[in-house]
Formats: structure tokens, C-alpha cells, sequence
């Protein structure tokens, strides 16, 4: 009995690292935004820039904001996840915007544990066996249209 118990330890302790997988994914924000999803949950009352894309002249500023969600990867590529909770997580920013008197988030980071990364075309994405993560980072603001 005591060496199945010592077996079964010894395996758990060697997959432990299969389930706390995190592969960082770069998911173009215009493939997100083209999703047949995106075009029925984003309503085009808010623009989304991200840091380093030029943008309309800014006419206000609002608050900064950070958006922070996951989804269930289980079954699902790292891609499909990612897209996934990336629009849940520009779906979430539309609805602050919104609410904050804002048609845009701008200088958009990737804002992953805190961590700030930037790009003009991508959103990170962090991918695990069980789930996938997207924060992102922006301030909402009145761009002229």
C-alpha cells in the first residue's frame, strides 16, 4: 500500500507541470475584431487602438481602466481560446467605455500579471491547459469621428 501511495505521489508531482502549462500567444487584434462573434457582440460605438496605432484626434480622456478575464481552454486550440477571451475582454471594455461617456479605448497594452507589453497589432494571451487569459490595459476617450 505504501508504494502505491509513493507511486501515485511521484506521478501526480511529474504532471503537475503539464497542468500549469502558460504558452504566451500573440492573437492579431484585426483577426479578433473579424470574428463573426465580435461583429454581433461589438456594436462599433467604441474603437479600439492599440498603443502605437495612430489614431483620430483624442478629444478627451477619461480613466484608465484594465480589463481581466479567462476562459475555459479545455478541448480548445491555443487560438481559438485566445481569440475567445480576447473579444470577452473587448466586449468588456465596450461596455465601460460605454458607460464612461467614451467611443474609444486607447494605447491598448497587454497588462498580463501586471506585466506591460506592447504591440500595434497584438494582444498576448496567456494559454494553460484548463484556461487562457487576456488582460489588457487602455483609457477610455472621446476621439473625434
Amino acid at each position: 500500500m505504501k508504494t502505491l501511495i509513493t507511486l501515485a505521489l511521484a506521478t501526480t508531482v511529474l504532471l503537475a507541470p503539464a497542468y500549469a502549462r502558460d504558452t504566451v500567444v500573440n492573437i492579431r487584434l484585426a483577426d479578433v475584431l473579424d470574428m463573426p462573434e465580435a461583429k454581433a457582440k461589438l456594436d462599433g460605438s467604441v474603437k479600439f487602438f492599440l498603443a502605437g496605432q495612430s489614431t483620430p484626434k483624442v478629444v478627451k480622456e477619461f480613466r484608465e481602466d484594465v480589463s481581466n478575464l479567462k476562459t475555459n481552454a479545455v478541448g480548445k486550440s491555443d487560438d481559438a481560446s485566445c481569440k475567445w477571451v480576447a473579444l470577452s475582454t473587448l466586449i468588456s471594455l465596450q461596455k465601460s467605455a460605454k458607460e464612461a461617456g467614451a467611443n474609444a479605448v486607447v494605447g491598448i497594452t497587454s497588462y498580463y500579471k501586471k506585466n506591460e507589453t506592447s504591440s500595434d497589432t497584438t494582444v498576448e494571451c496567456h494559454a494553460g491547459a484548463m484556461m487562457s487569459g487576456v488582460a489588457l490595459k487602455g483609457t477610455y476617450a472621446t476621439i473625434e469621428e
